[in-house]
């Protein structure tokens, strides 16, 4: 990947978050930089392993494209995909030729799109900082996709393991409180 020094070798870690349990229910590494290219692959990934549609998807702004939006629409799935940074004024989209980007921009300036995309910081964030401060892992043992990959897969299982008996599912009913 491209970074600030030059070419390094890199992987970009993806997760899909349930917001109920709070477990990854699907996961996959990539060699792009990109995430927008990464969001209909990991829906379907969630489609295949969780035998279902899910009804709502958010996701940040890096997964912002039209070909994502019109995705999500064709499969019925209620997306809300930021179009610009949290904080910031959003790009303002008024273009015949990315309509389903217009009905995203449309989407997210009513009541209900600003509250329910707001729900997204604290599904998927929190489990990245999981992996990080109580798993403690921050870089790869080896090289190579293949077994990078492998090595994903066993970090977000760990922390799938360790949630379910902790009880972090962020069900307060069982004492779970959804932080570690």
């Amino acid at each position: 990947m491209k970074t600030s020094s030059g070419y390094e070798q890199c992987y970009n870690g993806q997760i899909a978050v349930d917001a109920e349990s709070r477990l990854i229910v699907a996961a996959e590494m990539t060699q792009s930089a990109a995430d927008a290219e990464q969001l209909l692959p990991m829906v379907e990934k969630t489609c295949e392993v969780t035998q279902g549609v899910p009804s709502e998807v958010l996701a940040d702004a890096g997964y912002r494209s039209e070909d994502n939006l019109q995705g999500l629409e064709g499969k019925k799935i209620d997306g809300y995909i930021s179009l610009g940074r949290e904080r910031k004024s959003p790009t303002v989209v008024n273009n015949p030729e990315n309509p389903a980007t217009s009905r995203m921009q449309e989407k997210l300036a009513t009541e209900k799109g600003r509250k329910t995309y707001s729900r997204r910081k604290g599904l998927v964030e929190p489990v990245n900082g999981w992996i990080k401060s109580v798993l403690g892992f921050r870089q790869f043992s080896f090289r190579g996709l293949a077994k990078v990959a492998g090595e994903w897969t066993l970090v977000c299982l760990a922390l799938n393991l360790k949630q379910l008996n902790l009880g972090w599912s962020g069900n307060k009913a069982k004492g779970g409180g959804g932080t570690p």
